[in-house]
């Protein structure tokens, strides 16, 4: 399943790889290894992000070579953690991006195994996996291609990063086995957490507003659905330094009867993003529902509607996908 991308980057000289405009641990952190790998092989790597790298992510060695000019030179785009067109909106509106995907080879490495609606020709790499990274450290095993000490250095925080330190229900044996792996190349998740300690320390600003948000929790579902908006004022406000919706996520989701919590944020064009974190393996088939996608604990979209239109839908999508999966675990 490998030799189609190992045969677009072995034909490729310069090699631009592009992360979407909401970028995690593991787009970073599996950029960054793709860096290091593939510059050990001779290619020429151009990191691209339409936006800032956040602070709060800063903790990762190389952000900072992340750039937001697209360099259309390239012979090859390499996207990370996403085969959504909704999640690059950004990226295909920058002026002669759309046409240079249109007209050069996109390869697609993605642990998302929902379908791809990618509006451009590309080649997918996708296997079910708690991270982009996990199927990095596959390509370059494969191939061949040598992980040196900082490649698992970051492909080890992209791993940690989405599994939440591999404590989500889709962490599997290979993951700790990746992981071991990764160590012995010489990744240290202790360092690694050491500064991303420092780098996670939140201001009293943040501390105070995190508190605001907790408090304007809404449920919904008899309690099964936990529900917060964070208007566009707010992000702008403290975004650089935390964002809003990772602040209370997981607090939403660990309330008792809460199933699945969802941080709305809503923007002056008219846009809205929803992330999403469940205790039960619905969070896809939601964001699905409205475009979006990700995995069954942990996923987003993004749609042009208001919230009033939303909140109704999202509610409705909730309570199918629940009773889907309840009547699905009392079948088997």
């Amino acid at each position: 399943m490998y030799d189609k991308a190992k045969e677009l980057i072995d034909s490729a000289n310069k090699i631009i790889i592009i992360q979407a405009e909401n970028p995690d641990g593991d787009s970073l952190g599996s950029a960054l290894a793709l860096e290091e790998i593939l510059g050990d092989i001779g290619k020429e790597v151009i990191l691209y992000c339409p936006i800032e790298i956040p602070k709060y992510m800063r903790y990762i060695n190389g952000w900072d070579r992340v750039v937001n000019h697209f360099d259309t030179r390239a012979d090859l785009a390499i996207i990370v953690d996403t085969a959504a067109d909704i999640l690059i909106t950004r990226v295909l509106e920058t002026p002669g991006v759309r046409h240079f995907l249109e007209t050069h080879s996109v390869l697609v490495i993605d642990h998302h195994v929902s379908d791809s609606n990618l509006s451009f020709e590309h080649t997918m790499l996708t296997e079910e996996a708690v991270a982009t990274a996990e199927i990095v450290y596959e390509l370059a095993l494969d191939a061949e291609w040598t992980i040196n000490a900082q490649a698992a250095e970051n492909l080890l925080v992209a791993i940690m990063s989405d599994s939440l330190g591999l404590t989500v229900q889709t962490v599997t044996p290979r993951t700790y086995f990746i992981a071991g792996k990764l160590t012995e190349l010489g990744a240290n998740n202790s360092v690694i957490e050491k500064r991303r300690h420092e780098h996670m320390k939140k201001s009293a600003e943040i501390l105070k507003y995190k508190g605001a948000l907790l408090e304007r929790i809404s449920y919904y579902l008899d309690g099964k659905l936990a529900l917060i908006h964070i208007p566009f004022e707010e992000i702008q406000q403290y975004s650089d330094q935390y964002n809003p919706s990772v602040l209370v996520l997981d607090e939403m989701r660990f309330v008792e009867g809460v199933e699945i919590g969802v941080a709305i944020k809503t923007y002056p064009d008219g846009k809205l993003t929803g992330k999403l974190r469940s205790n039960s393996p619905i969070s896809a088939t939601i964001a699905g529902f409205f475009g979006g996608g990700g995995h069954e604990y942990a996923a987003g979209f993004r749609v042009y509607e208001s919230l009033d239109t939303i909140i109704p839908e999202l509610l409705n999508a909730t309570d199918s996908a629940l009773k889907e999966y309840y009547n699905d675990a009392k079948v088997s």
